[in-house]
């Protein structure tokens, strides 16, 4: 899984949480892999230097740039909205 993918992943479960009905340790269970999905996010995020402004140069292959910028939302250069 690539940094956007684990960042899209974790706002997934998340809406899981915030929209359904689990209860007990499901919820849990699913914060959980929540917070591991965006640790690694960041991880990935922060080890290759990725902008959150959607103006910086990041030094990212462009491919890997717009990826970040559409996984966070970002607007602007890099980004498909």
């Amino acid at each position: 899984m690539t940094g956007p993918e684990h960042y899209t992943r974790a706002e997934q479960l998340l809406r899981e949480v915030r929209d359904g009905h689990q209860e007990g340790s499901d919820v849990a269970a699913i914060l959980t892999a929540a917070q591991v999905h965006a640790t690694l996010a960041l991880a990935a995020a922060t080890a290759m230097g990725a902008p959150v402004d959607g103006e910086a140069d990041s030094g990212l292959p462009p491919q890997d740039a717009k990826a970040w910028n559409k996984a966070a939302g970002v607007t602007g250069k890099g980004g498909d909205r």
